[in-house]
């Protein structure tokens, strides 16, 4: 890909979005990963560090090494940042109401949207827009939280895949340190994204630009060298999480001139 050309048109995109909507700023959660460090390189060169405010969202299980990486972001781009620990308002929550055992994702979860609420706190002090930072890989497959990591108002890189968001990255000039890690979601202690998913993100992207990028079938994927269990679990993640990609359906009233 042409990365000067990718690099111009999504600037653009940010400002023209930003603009358009009567807005000058933008606020980010930066987790100290490679897609929110993107998204802010992004959202600087569009709009200017000055107009760009990190929020740094820690829970008590964070890695310190995602503290560091994110701080890292906001200084090397120059933007203001507040760090918010989320615990004790996730804490609060479970103390009355005890999270399920069953359940190993609910607090992740409640996390996500806890993130997401303080960003859209953040949006009415700074007057700012809220900036996406998902990638079409994990958009495709439902890897987010609905109206937690998944919400935003408006979303730069949700049509490049995880992998080409690692050589945007490079190109971008993106700490080589948030580079090289292997990408997590910071769950739990150890917590891969590869791990989690149970494949890596390049298979995932073959899969997906063939299967749905190209509109090969499930067959025709596997007779590209793809395991048919691996192009199963994928397509069946996209399927399961369709709910995630669309807003909420509208139940359509009949015309009222057909009530009695």
């Amino acid at each position: 890909m042409d990365w000067k050309i990718i690099e111009k048109f999504t600037t653009q995109f940010i400002k023209n979005y930003v603009h358009q909507s009567g807005f000058e700023n933008v606020v980010i959660g930066v987790s100290g990963g490679l897609d929110s460090a993107v998204v802010a390189t992004l959202c600087v060169k569009a709009l200017g560090a000055e107009h760009v405010h990190g929020l740094l969202l820690p829970f008590r299980t964070s890695s310190p090494e995602s503290m560091e990486h994110g701080r890292l972001v906001c200084e090397s781009l120059k933007i203001s940042y507040d760090v918010i620990d989320i615990s004790p308002m996730v804490y609060n929550y479970f103390t009355r109401v005890p999270a399920l055992p069953d359940k190993p994702l609910q607090i992740p979860n409640k996390c996500a949207r806890e993130r997401m609420s303080v960003l859209y706190d953040f949006s009415v002090r700074k007057n700012a827009l809220v900036a996406g930072t998902s990638n079409k890989s994990e958009y495709l497959i439902g890897y987010c939280t609905q109206y937690g990591d998944g919400a935003a108002a408006f979303e730069p890189i949700a049509d490049l895949y995880k992998t080409q968001v690692f050589d945007f990255a490079r190109y971008l000039g993106v700490p080589e340190i948030i580079i090289n890690k292997k990408p997590s979601a910071d769950l739990w202690e150890g917590q891969t994204d590869e791990g989690e998913i149970g494949v890596t993100y390049k298979e995932m992207d073959e899969i997906l630009n063939l299967w749905f990028g190209h509109g090969y079938s499930l067959n025709e994927v596997v007779e590209k060298g793809h395991a048919r269990e691996t192009v199963n679990k994928i397509i069946n993640r996209f399927n399961a999480s369709k709910f995630k990609r669309e807003m909420p359906p509208i139940a359509m009233m009949p015309s009222m001139d057909n009530w009695a």
